[in-house]
């Protein structure tokens, strides 16, 4: 886990609730947000673009935790909760925002990075499959990891780790189901060589024309 930077975002509240507002507040860098939970009221916000694209592109992403100071409200310290980008240019364009309570566990997704370079793939041709890529854990908000690590060296051929081979993290509890299968190391199976139909230097068998006996019996008279 990554010490943690104190960051404030400054934003207003968002007076007009149409597509129009919505659009123009887009035009001057702004985004739409919706601040919910915690301890106070549910409020609608206009913030900065430029500054919650920094933060989702950190190390810690959508689960850093910033202070959000909107005017004429007050502040206080959120997360991501959910998030929409326009497909086409990549651009947050909304964002809902959780506030944090002290003492309060939450629920999160981090990233599930393997460490290491498995015996199977070092020594037995094998090769490594990341099955899962993320995984949910329960904590409190400043025990969140950037990443959970997977050591996966002593791995041979075949071999396979689980959730339940994580080792125990202080303060965090893993939420997926034990049994689901992390990582696995196989072999690649080559395609194989397809046979000629024809040997080398063999005469090709000629082609029958199948129908010419149906056709004597059914249409021909008899030779007889």
């Amino acid at each position: 886990m990554s010490e943690h930077k104190e960051i404030t975002v400054r934003a207003k509240v968002r007076e007009g609730r149409g597509k129009n507002d919505a659009r123009r507040a887009r035009r001057d860098g702004m985004v739409p947000v919706n601040i919910y939970g915690g301890e106070g009221d549910a409020v609608s916000a206009l913030a900065p673009l430029s500054e919650l694209a920094a933060i989702l592109r950190s190390e810690a992403g959508r689960n850093t935790i910033f202070t959000m100071d909107i005017e004429g409200v007050g502040s206080s310290e959120v997360m991501f909760h959910d998030r929409q980008v326009d497909p086409l240019r990549g651009r947050l364009i909304h964002a809902d925002f959780t506030r944090l309570v002290k003492g309060q566990k939450i629920e999160v997704t981090v990233p599930l990075h393997l460490v290491g370079e498995p015996i199977g793939v070092r020594e037995e041709e094998g090769h490594l499959e990341q099955v899962i890529r993320e995984i949910d854990i329960r904590c409190q908000p400043r025990d969140i990891p950037d990443a959970i690590n997977v050591d996966v060296s002593n791995l041979h051929v075949h071999d396979v780790v689980h959730v339940s081979d994580i080792p125990a993290i202080e303060g965090v509890e893993i939420l997926a189901t034990p049994e689901n299968v992390i990582a696995t190391v196989g072999i690649v199976k080559e395609e194989p060589v397809a046979t000629a139909a024809v040997e080398e230097g063999a005469p090709a068998e000629p082609e029958v024309i199948g129908k010419g006996k149906k056709e004597d019996e059914e249409g021909g008279e008899s030779k007889e």
